[in-house]
């Protein structure tokens, strides 16, 4: 698995903002949705393209279009749909589909409640959404899941990520025989008793959309 974090002053700009405690609600979900466009130039930086020929105003030359399938772009819900719109601002004709999970608190392990998904992704490159990576449960769950559907290629886009989740997801795909890259905003420091990520932004769908 390829774990990239690209190294630009306006990823580090918005994610100052989105760590702070006093960044409300509305701002939280604009910065989250510009962060989520810079980290997807990076994410579809292997995106399938296509050769074709066309005309110019002025001569014949050539270019690509996205091959098909089209890509699958994936949010993990709630929290997932907030980085939805910066990621199609991108891929506006990649298709959508959705995966609801929960973590149980206490086992901290992740319960799918929730599936819109194409039953085959057959030579399908899959984009995925989730705002943390945090012991890695639900993006583990999710990997193995895509992989049984026939999806050949894995792309996760996190807000931050912290190293046990990392390395956990590292050591679950590692017998899939499919490539699996993460990219996100920041590592962080370790994970908290309580399976949070520190110093993190706190609950991601909570500060997106507040407590329900």
């Amino acid at each position: 698995m390829r774990v990239l974090t690209p190294d630009h002053p306006l990823i580090a700009h918005k994610l100052t903002y989105l760590r702070d405690r006093r960044t409300d609600s509305p701002t939280f979900r604009r910065l989250a949705d510009e962060l989520v466009t810079l980290l997807a130039y990076e994410a579809t930086r292997e995106v399938r393209t296509t050769p074709v020929e066309l005309e110019t105003p002025v001569a014949p030359t050539s270019g690509v279009h996205l091959s098909s399938p089209k890509p699958v772009i994936i949010p993990i819900l709630r929290a997932g749909l907030g980085m939805l719109d910066g990621m199609c601002r991108l891929l506006p004709t990649a298709e959508v589909g959705f995966l609801g999970m929960l973590r149980n608190e206490e086992t901290l392990e992740a319960v799918t409640y929730a599936n819109r998904l194409p039953e085959d992704l057959s030579g399908r490159q899959c984009y995925v959404l989730d705002p943390m990576l945090a012991t890695g449960g639900t993006l583990v769950q999710t990997a193995r899941y895509l992989v049984d559907r026939g999806a050949d290629d894995i792309t996760m886009v996190t807000l931050l990520s912290a190293p046990e989740g990392i390395e956990a997801l590292q050591q679950a795909t590692a017998s899939l025989d499919v490539p699996i890259t993460l990219v996100t905003g920041a590592v962080d420091e370790r994970l908290d008793e309580h399976g949070y990520i520190v110093p993190g932004l706190g609950d991601a769908g909570d500060r997106l959309y507040g407590v329900v």
